[in-house]
């Protein structure tokens, strides 16, 4: 399977014959409902790293941050 970034349209690197990625990305997936012109309509999007910062940039407010500890 392979898997682009919906901005830039660089392919996320993937483990050989597998679905595991070998870098980080962001999947955004959303069911429009009712009082939205996309009622009805699923869309999903990759975003890579590098692009997901570069938007963020652009916001009016900036996503919160919060450190989490890895679990094993």
């Amino acid at each position: 399977m392979k898997v682009y970034c919906n901005c830039c349209g660089k392919q996320i690197k993937m483990k050989e014959n597998t679905q595991i990625a070998l870098e980080d990305f962001v999947l955004i997936e959303k069911n429009w409902g009712y009082f939205s012109k996309k009622d009805g309509i699923r869309q999903k999007m990759t975003v890579c790293e590098h692009c997901f910062d570069a938007w963020v940039q652009t916001f009016a407010r900036k996503p919160q941050d919060e450190e989490i500890q890895e679990l094993l």
